[in-house]
């Protein structure tokens, strides 16, 4: 089925690596500040998509959406429509650890969660997100040889943005879970179900600890040096 429901492109307009911004407007940043001659492949509920080269080497980046659900779909259409074997989600992060500070770099070994997204697998326990070692280690040897400090560790993918309790965070904290976002640990798991890789980079945009935040602008157009590490394992 192609087109799918969420995806306009045609076979064989996306590359098998495909950077996963939450932001559709980062998307489109990405691909006009990076890529040579992208061309825009989707644009279906406004969830843009552009595929073009990066040294040579063809490259896609699309929007995932806000959630564990959007990155559900996308990610899933992405694999078993469009045979994309990489992905590689882009995105922001909430610190939990008072030794982070906005603009670092977090890389998500692996990604615990609130969500039961993890029940439609059946499985007899308690599943564990982990990002792909292949990927994993080549964007930290590639962090070091550009000379960016990166952080990777645990990190939530939670499904609640505004929480009740708003010292929830700290429970996790104390478990040594680096920061909080809210996608990676369903694209684990897609990836890990269907056999292919994935691996999220994320930039810290706010702290819970210190309550400092950056504007919304700034997430759109500045967090570039984890985009650098996520093209070059195209």
């Amino acid at each position: 089925m192609i087109p799918t429901p969420h995806l306009s492109a045609e076979k064989g307009l996306i590359a098998e690596t495909v950077l996963m911004p939450g932001d559709p407007l980062r998307a489109k940043f990405i691909a006009l500040k990076f890529l040579e001659n992208p061309i825009q492949f989707n644009a279906v509920r406004n969830m843009l998509g552009y595929t073009g080269t990066y040294n040579g080497k063809r490259v896609s980046v699309m929007g995932s959406g806000m959630g564990m659900p959007s990155m559900g779909i996308y990610s899933y259409e992405l694999i078993h429509f469009y045979g994309v074997k990489n992905l590689i989600r882009v995105g922001s992060c909430g610190a939990y650890q008072p030794d982070l500070n906005l603009r670092d770099i977090v890389i998500a070994m692996s990604a615990s969660t609130d969500s039961n997204y993890a029940s439609q697998y059946g499985l007899p326990g308690t599943y564990a997100p982990t990002a792909s070692w292949s990927l994993l280690q080549k964007a930290v040897a590639v962090a070091e040889a550009k000379g960016y400090p990166v952080r990777v560790g645990n990190v939530l993918s939670s499904d609640v943005f505004y929480d009740a309790d708003p010292e929830t965070w700290k429970r996790w904290a104390k478990m040594g879970v680096l920061a909080v976002e809210m996608e990676a640990a369903a694209l684990y798991m897609n990836a890990a179900y269907a056999g292919v890789n994935a691996l999220t980079i994320l930039t810290v945009s706010d702290s819970l600890v210190t309550k400092e935040a950056l504007p919304a602008a700034e997430r759109e157009k500045t967090f570039t040096q984890m985009v650098e590490i996520a093209l070059a394992l195209a």
